[in-house]
């Protein structure tokens, strides 16, 4: 073994000290990357036990700002569970607090609309699974319909059923959020479906036909995804060596 080698924990094992720091270096690394959206959207993950509470980011800092200490303990009505001098965003958890609630096996959601994100979910066509990391969301998609600015307690069931078993939900002409079972599979997530839209992107503006793959090759491109994904050091592997990267060349978030 050497230095590089991954410790993974389930997220049921992390202590919240230990899920502090690790949410804090997602949301610096959603900054570093540049898929923020200035002070907005949230990345939210489950606190073991069976109160029902998150940590997720305080309204009004920017992602740079966010620090393990300064995180909300919130519950799945976006309420504040524990005295902070922040307050909670009440867009945040509209769509995150109903699928806590509803996916025991979600264990971190991370909500973006980058402009190749936004580009993409804007048009009628879906994703596609013609690139080499759109095919790895084969099977794995569903799509909303835009309701305005999710705000309002009512469409939380109606985006719960949208995205039923998936793991990725298309908020047609807004963005997307991404679940998973913990943090780096959530930002190993995040990474693909960013990768695949300014993929699709790029290939829209080639003339020329597209290449398209054939259903059998989507389908074990994603087999094999899977396979990654089931593999959980592989996540913690390119989570942290990213994390490295980023304090390397940011060193105010070390």
């Amino acid at each position: 073994m050497n230095d590089l080698t991954p410790i993974h924990k389930p997220l049921a094992e992390m202590t919240e000290a230990e899920l502090r720091v690790q949410l804090a270096d997602f949301y610096h690394l959603v900054s570093y990357m540049g898929w923020t959206e200035l002070i907005f959207n949230h990345i939210s993950v489950r606190l073991p036990g069976d109160e029902h509470a998150y940590l997720v980011n305080p309204m009004g800092l920017h992602y740079d700002e966010v620090t393990p200490e300064n995180l909300l303990v919130v519950g799945v009505d976006g309420k504040l569970k524990r005295e902070s001098p922040y307050k909670p965003n009440p867009a945040g958890f509209a769509l995150h607090g109903v699928i806590h609630e509803h996916r025991p096996d979600v264990g971190c959601v991370a909500h973006t609309h980058t402009t190749p994100i936004s580009a993409i979910v804007g048009k009628m066509a879906p994703i596609s699974h013609d690139n080499f990391n759109g095919a790895q969301l084969y099977g794995r998609v569903a799509y909303h319909e835009f309701e305005g600015i999710t705000i309002y307690d009512t469409e939380r069931e109606r985006m719960l059923a949208s995205l039923g078993d998936k793991h990725v939900l298309v908020l047609r002409n807004h963005g997307i959020a991404v679940c998973e079972a913990d943090i780096p599979l959530t930002f190993f997530l995040l990474w693909t479906v960013q990768r695949a839209a300014e993929i699709q992107c790029a290939t829209a503006g080639i003339p020329g036909p597209d290449s398209t793959l054939p259903e059998g090759i989507k389908r074990k491109c994603a087999e094999d995804a899977q396979r990654l994904k089931d593999n959980s050091s592989f996540a913690t592997l390119l989570f942290d060596a990213t994390v490295r990267k980023m304090k390397r060349d940011c060193p105010h978030f070390a």
